[in-house]
C-alpha cells in the first residue's frame, strides 16, 4: 500500500516527487510509502528550450531536463519508488485504498496525484467525470482539465500543472506540483502546514 502514487513524469509529476521525497525521512513522514509512475509517452517538454525559467541555465533542453530530473530524484531520494513504463487505465475506490490500474498490472495507494498533462486523449476510466475544457488554453488547441479546488479533485485525488487548469509554463507546472507536494507533508504532519527544503550548515 502507498500513501501516495503520483502519476506522470514530466515537471508538475517530477517536481511533486521531489518535495515528498525529500521529507521522507522527516519524523511526520516514517513509513510513509510513496511512489512515482514516470511513463510520459508525449510532452511538450521534449522539444522545449529554457532560456525564461528560474534557477535553469539557459539553452537547457527540455529533454535534458527529463533525464536529468529523474536521476536527481534517484539519486538523493532513493525512497521515492519510481515505477517506469506503465500507462495507468483505471483508478477505482476511495480515499485511503484506491486501486490504480496500469497496462502491467496495479497499485494501492491512500492518495493519488495525476500530472499526466491537458491532452484530450485523457483516457483513465474513473475520472471521465472531472473531465473539462481547459479554461486557460485556447479553444484550437482542444485542451481539458479536471475539476479541481486548489488542486483536489475529490478526496485523496489532486491534479497538477496543466490537468489542474495552470497554463504550459515550466516554472507554474513545478510550483504546481510542488505546492501539493507541500499538501501531502501537511496531512502526513497532522494538519499542522508544512514546507521542507535543506539548508547550508552554518
Amino acid at each position: 500500500m502507498f500513501d501516495v502514487l503520483i502519476i506522470g513524469g514530466g515537471v508538475s509529476g517530477v517536481s511533486c516527487a521531489l518535495i515528498i521525497g525529500s521529507a521522507l525521512k522527516r519524523p511526520y513522514a516514517e513509513g510513509k510509502k510513496a511512489g512515482i509512475l514516470t511513463h510520459q509517452k508525449a510532452t511538450s517538454l521534449e522539444n522545449a528550450v529554457f532560456n525564461n525559467a528560474y534557477g535553469i541555465p539557459a539553452g537547457t533542453l527540455g529533454a535534458t531536463l527529463m533525464e536529468t530530473t529523474l536521476e536527481q530524484l534517484a539519486t538523493l531520494y532513493p525512497e521515492m519508488e519510481q515505477i517506469p513504463n506503465e500507462k495507468v487505465m483505471n483508478i477505482e475506490g476511495e480515499a485511503g485504498n484506491f486501486t490504480v490500474t496500469t497496462n502491467k498490472g496495479s497499485y494501492q495507494t491512500k492518495a493519488v496525484i495525476l500530472g499526466i498533462g491537458s491532452a484530450n486523449s485523457f483516457d483513465i476510466e474513473g475520472l471521465k467525470e472531472y473531465v473539462v475544457p481547459n479554461k486557460k488554453a485556447i479553444p484550437e488547441k482542444n485542451r481539458i482539465q479536471l475539476i479541481n479546488d486548489d488542486h483536489l479533485v475529490t478526496e485523496g485525488v489532486y491534479a497538477i500543472g496543466t490537468l489542474a487548469g495552470h497554463r504550459s509554463q515550466l516554472a507554474i507546472a513545478a510550483g504546481s506540483g510542488a505546492s501539493v507536494g507541500t499538501d501531502i507533508l501537511t496531512l502526513w504532519n497532522d494538519g499542522k502546514p508544512t514546507q521542507y527544503h535543506d539548508s547550508v550548515k552554518k
